[in-house]
């Protein structure tokens, strides 16, 4: 019996230990894409440093161009490129990586709301809408049958985006004006909006290049907040408008 059994484990790891070497040769056999190598030096505090892969740094405005420049398009190209060679490297795989992510996917509460915070009078809270990629910014006052208040539908306020990030909120002090930051480029380089909630109405009013956080004063007309230096994306000296 002991000698039967010795000699399935034996086989188990044979067969085991094939299909991993199989699996290694085709990995192996897969060919890594190559970053192109062009010099670019930068001299800064009389240091010069030599980076070759400075082409790959794209602008905002690049990014956000309806049309890929020359160098947008390299980019593009290497990072297509990566892609297939991990699709290809990772193929083996797609079973597992189908049943993990149906398995977290499932975990998750498709019509989930985060808890409220009570803040002079109201309750603030997230809620999903199951189906909706974004959640529903939300209050209540706090009192019986008192009716849901939609801040920000941010599900229908995406649409059109390839990104869209929603940052701070901040409500004036009497509770009717509303300013609110979204990112549309992935920087964190916030335009902040502004909304009248006694009218449910947006204001005309944006103020851009922002760190997304803006506080408001008590005379409910003047708001505090930083701009981004659109280079090194640190805060600058706070304003005022």
């Amino acid at each position: 019996m002991k000698i039967i059994i010795y000699s399935s484990l034996v086989l188990a790891f044979f067969l085991t230990s094939c299909k991993t070497e199989k699996k290694e040769a085709t990995y192996k056999a897969i060919e890594a894409p190559v970053a192109k190598k062009t010099a670019k030096k930068m001299t800064i505090h009389g240091d010069t440093r030599t980076d070759d892969y400075f082409w790959m740094r794209l602008s905002d405005d690049q990014k956000n161009a309806e049309t890929p420049d020359a160098q947008t398009q390299d980019v593009l190209d290497y990072l297509g490129a990566e892609n297939e060679y991990i699709d290809k490297a990772m193929s083996h795989t797609e079973g597992l990586q189908t049943k993990l992510y149906d398995e977290i996917v499932g975990r998750i509460k498709k019509d989930d709301q985060s808890v409220p915070v009570s803040d002079r009078g109201y309750s603030y809270y997230t809620r999903y809408v199951e189906g909706d990629d974004y959640p529903l910014y939300c209050r209540k006052k706090i009192e019986s049958n008192s009716k849901e208040e939609i801040l920000l539908n941010t599900p229908k306020l995406a649409k059109g985006h390839s990104y869209y990030g929603v940052g701070r909120q901040s409500v004036s002090s009497n509770n009717n004006l509303m300013a609110f930051s979204i990112d549309t480029i992935s920087r964190r380089r916030y335009a902040i909006y502004f909304k009248d909630l006694s009218t449910n109405k947006a204001i005309d009013d944006v103020l851009t290049n922002t760190t997304g956080s803006a506080v408001w004063a008590n005379d409910n007309k003047t708001i505090f907040y930083s701009t981004k230096d659109p280079v090194t994306l640190r805060a600058t000296e706070p304003l005022w408008t």
